[in-house]
């Protein structure tokens, strides 16, 4: 475990059922700050459900169960309004989903739900955030076209401008490049590295060797257990349990 002081997500004794499926039993985890915490294990070893008990996506599953703690900051997310959680921990699936609107709005949305409404502010609001996620120079001369006529890798960065337009604090991503060509790979991982200077990035990916690039620290989930974490080159180089080394190797998964 890390020092509090530098601790953005605490997870305690974390079990995570829906219904009679566990999906992950008694998990605990320290998230730094500033880190690119990347998670790897095969499927249905509880990735995408920790990611979401972290906002409380969950919880829109009417057979979630659920015991332990999840802290942000000290603060039990059990007690943090929904909403205002969901923009402090915002998170990019696998697949974009661009809103049906234009390149503009998409950026613009959830500051107007959060109650912005000056044009001006707006404007510097998704120039912001298009820079942030390395889109601003491909679309910054046709802001008012579909959203939807994006390439797939443009339609990942603008989710992910869409996000920091909000202003989180942790950034959390599920597979964000599978569905990528390599050069859109690399893009979405080079706006990682810099998003991490003002934020704490969680990256779930199938993608052994995305993690061994890009990730700080690693976790290892395997059929919901947490079987090991370490810096990611310690861990990519001597894991310290052989289903570690398996998993990396090739060998199952």
């Amino acid at each position: 475990m890390v020092e509090p002081d530098n601790t953005k997500l605490s997870i305690r004794d974390l079990t995570i059922r829906f219904g009679n499926a566990t999906a992950l039993n008694k998990f605990s985890l320290d998230i730094r700050r500033n880190e690119i915490f990347t998670i790897i294990g095969p499927a249905n070893s509880g990735k995408s459900s920790l990611l979401q008990s972290l906002n409380r996506l969950n919880d829109l599953n009417p057979v979630y169960q659920k015991s332990g703690t999840v802290l942000i900051d000290g603060q039990d997310v059990d007690k943090i309004d929904a909403e205002s959680l969901r923009k402090r921990v915002g998170i990019v699936f696998a697949l974009p989903f661009p809103l049906p609107l234009s390149i503009f709005d998409n950026i613009a949305y959830g500051p107007r739900m959060h109650g912005i409404r000056n044009k001006k502010k707006l404007s510097e609001i998704v120039e912001k955030g298009l820079r942030d996620a390395y889109l601003w120079d491909e679309v910054k001369d046709r802001l008012q076209t579909p959203a939807m006529n994006l390439s797939g890798g443009q339609q990942q960065r603008l989710c992910i401008a869409r996000i920091l337009a909000v202003d989180p604090e942790v950034i959390m991503f599920d597979e964000p490049t599978s569905g990528l060509d390599p050069i859109s790979t690399a893009r979405v991982e080079e706006t990682l590295r810099v998003l991490k200077q003002r934020y704490t990035i969680i990256l779930v990916t199938n993608n052994v060797a995305q993690a061994a690039r890009v990730g700080d620290r690693t976790a290892f989930l395997l059929m919901g257990e947490l079987i090991e974490v370490d810096e990611t080159k310690h861990l990519f180089t001597s894991p310290k349990d052989k289903r570690t080394d398996d998993y990396i190797t090739g060998k199952f998964g």
